[in-house]
């Protein structure tokens, strides 16, 4: 999550360091004792797992939903529209998996259980599953749009990444150096959602992305991109295995050039809004 963070980290030119500044924060970093970075992880961990996992329900419950309104009630009678955390945490994707993750400085994903779908229940179910699929990572974009709003109407002067500090280039601070909790609690949340909603629109089964693919694929190849949903979660677990053993290098390659430019669309229309308000 740093590295998806210094690539797409731009509040504005004259808000956030350049890079010869980071990279100089870095060196600096790598002399804090041990103990004071960890304590910044532990942090930056409070600060992401809550965004990721209020992202994660939202995501879900947004499926069922659109489930609902195309004719598929499964969810709704189930008890699963609810944004409870407690009726769609799963315990290893909602909890371990980006805990993890976020204490090891990598990219932080991870997953709720399903919300139920029973395609056959939907009015068109070929396109409905489509809709359904799309409906999860367009509720993390929406979630992204709020957020910016919030950023820009609650954005601190001199708002920046610290510097020279034990904080590193891991939180926001105000123009007096203090850490702008709000602001960077609502940063996180920008990215986590922009990043969550990106990954799940990949075409790798299970995520979303296969579903709108499966939607939009020939008849004669229709039927054999949906038996793959079947081991979705093998090639699931495959992709967090290859993360581990080969690092999440290929993740950024695929998702850092959209993330960094729809971060940079939002982080745009917060400092608009700041402006408005300012």
């Amino acid at each position: 999550m740093i590295a998806m963070l210094r690539c797409a980290a731009s509040i504005s030119a004259q808000r956030l360091a350049n890079e010869k500044r980071v990279a100089a924060l870095w060196l600096y970093r790598l002399a804090l004792p041990i103990s004071t970075l960890m304590s910044e992880t532990l942090t930056l961990a409070l600060v992401l797992i809550p965004a990721l996992v209020f992202a994660i329900v939202f995501h879900e419950v947004a499926h069922g939903y659109a489930a609902k309104l195309l004719g598929d009630p499964t969810a709704s009678e189930r008890g699963r529209l609810t944004l409870n955390p407690i009726a769609h945490v799963d315990p290893v994707g909602t909890l371990v998996v980006p805990g993890a993750l976020a204490l090891l400085g990598a990219p932080v994903f991870g997953w709720a259980k399903p919300v139920p779908v029973n395609k056959w229940r939907l009015d068109n179910p070929r396109f409905g599953m489509m809709a359904v699929a799309a409906a999860g990572p367009g509720s993390n974009f929406v979630l992204a749009l709020v957020g910016a709003v919030i950023l820009g109407l609650t954005m601190p002067a001199g708002l920046g990444f610290g510097d020279g500090t034990a904080t590193g280039a891991s939180f926001l601070v105000d123009g007096t150096g203090e850490v702008a909790w709000l602001s960077t609690g609502l940063f996180y949340f920008l990215l986590v959602n922009i990043f969550l909603g990106l990954f799940n629109l990949l075409p790798i089964p299970p995520f979303d992305g296969s579903h709108i693919v499966g939607g939009l694929l020939p008849e004669r190849l229709r039927a054999g991109w949906e038996r793959l949903q079947g081991v979705g979660m093998a090639l699931l677990l495959l992709v967090i295995g290859a993360s581990w053993v080969f690092g999440t290098g290929w993740l950024g390659a695929i998702l850092g050039p959209p993330v960094q430019f729809a971060m940079q669309f939002f982080l745009g229309l917060a400092d608009s809004v700041a402006r408005l308000v300012g």
